[in-house]
């Protein structure tokens, strides 16, 4: 069988094809049952056979350690396959299966299966680090989705807060900043201030008892993510047009690499946008698969998906802003709106017709979360109108 087959059926029996292996903040599962059973099957381990819990930092570090093993393997050289599937078992692996239990993930078993890929030499080692460390980063990212959870839960217990803030902040920091700056640093972005900012709101709403605080600066640093995922993967100097144009190009890198690097960024996206527009997710989702020939990539395509899906995501918290008018929801999901619209921005020109479209899209959206937040229901009900029907249009970008 030659090797374009074998990685072909390698991924599609690993479920690197098809898993939504991110299933989203929304998605997100209770986790008790998990830690309490985690707790039960270390109560009955022999003292010396437990290992002293790992910390956030901790688990960077073992991540950054395997996809070092495993870059061994680019350029000619050699994996240890053995001594790499004992570092993720021992030292990562846990912390993966807890967030797949959270999130109806299948990432333990696409990583797994990705490692005996490499290891029987049917996907390449630059295929696999690839895999592992982006991947790695959705978890990163799930895990700090959790602190934030378990954080709100414990809110009046400041201690117990400010420690699940500060996990999530060391998870950001080693699993995610780096690809946060490299992004600001392609698109002159301020991404990375904006997460600075949205943990110190959320830290200073703690010391206040201000949960509604707490709860926006924690928006800030979730939907920041998603536009640095969504930057890495759909936008303009995205892997869908990078891949178009390394094709283009006739470049001889590792291109299933770079495809892995896609379709890896990507599941830090999927499960959420999947929920509002299920057609351009799955678009994006069979362009980034590592069955689909790199010389089948559009970028224009991609884009225009990730915008209609962005848009369709943010038509959906706005309409939960109105069903829940008067409580904290109701201004939380009018912020998310008004986060999903930042996060296509610069796409908004091209979607709906002109420069003055688009700021009016976005000073609306600033008006609309304004008056939610002064609780003038009937003019937000009239910016609402606005909002939706510019949205409407950006959801048929493309079409």
């Amino acid at each position: 069988m030659k090797k374009t087959k074998y990685i072909a059926a390698i991924a599609v029996s690993i479920g690197l094809l098809t898993a939504g292996c991110s299933a989203g903040e929304k998605n997100t599962a209770t986790t008790a049952s998990t830690d309490q059973n985690q707790a039960q099957s270390a109560s009955q381990q022999p003292a010396q056979e437990q290992k002293k819990e790992q910390s956030p930092t901790d688990y960077a570090k073992e991540a950054e350690a395997l996809v070092a093993e495993l870059e061994k393997g680019k350029d000619g050289g050699t994996v240890d396959w053995d001594k790499a599937q004992k570092m993720y078992s021992e030292n990562l692996k846990a912390l993966v299966q807890a967030r797949d239990s959270e999130n109806e993930g299948q990432v333990n078993g696409q990583l797994e299966a990705a490692m005996n890929a490499g290891k029987s030499g049917s996907l390449s080692a630059g295929v696999v680090a690839e895999l592992h460390e982006k991947l790695m980063q959705n978890i990163g990212f799930l895990s700090m989705r959790h602190d934030f959870k378990e954080a709100n839960e414990k809110f009046n217990d400041k201690e117990s807060a400010k420690h699940e803030v500060n996990e999530a902040k060391e998870f950001y920091d080693g699993l995610l900043k780096g690809m946060v700056e490299k992004r600001d640093a392609a698109y002159s972005s301020q991404m990375g201030s904006a997460i600075d900012s949205g943990f110190t709101e959320m830290t200073n709403a703690i010391d206040k008892g201000d949960n509604l605080s707490f709860n926006l600066g924690k928006q800030i640093v979730d939907k920041t993510l998603m536009k640095a995922f969504y930057f890495a993967s759909g936008a303009e100097k995205g892997y869908g047009y990078k891949l178009e144009n390394m094709v283009k190009e006739g470049t001889k890198e590792d291109l299933k690499a770079e495809q892995a690097e896609a379709w890896a960024f990507f599941q830090s996206l999927k499960g959420y946008l999947i929920e509002s527009d299920k057609a351009s997710t799955e678009f994006i989702s069979q362009q980034f698969d590592l069955s689909n020939d790199v010389k089948n990539i559009k970028g224009d395509a991609i884009n225009q998906a990730f915008v209609r899906a962005f848009a369709a995501t943010a038509k959906g918290e706005y309409t939960e802003t109105m069903e829940n008018w008067g409580k904290d929801k109701a201004v939380i999901t009018a912020l998310e709106g008004a986060l999903f619209i930042d996060v296509i921005n610069a796409d908004l020109p091209k979607a709906l017709g002109g420069e003055a479209q688009a700021k009016t899209l976005v000073g609306t959206a600033q008006k609309l979360l304004d008056e939610v937040k002064a609780g003038n229901k009937e003019k937000a009900v009239e910016l609402h109108k606005q909002v939706l029907a510019a949205l409407d249009k950006i959801a048929a970008y493309g079409k």
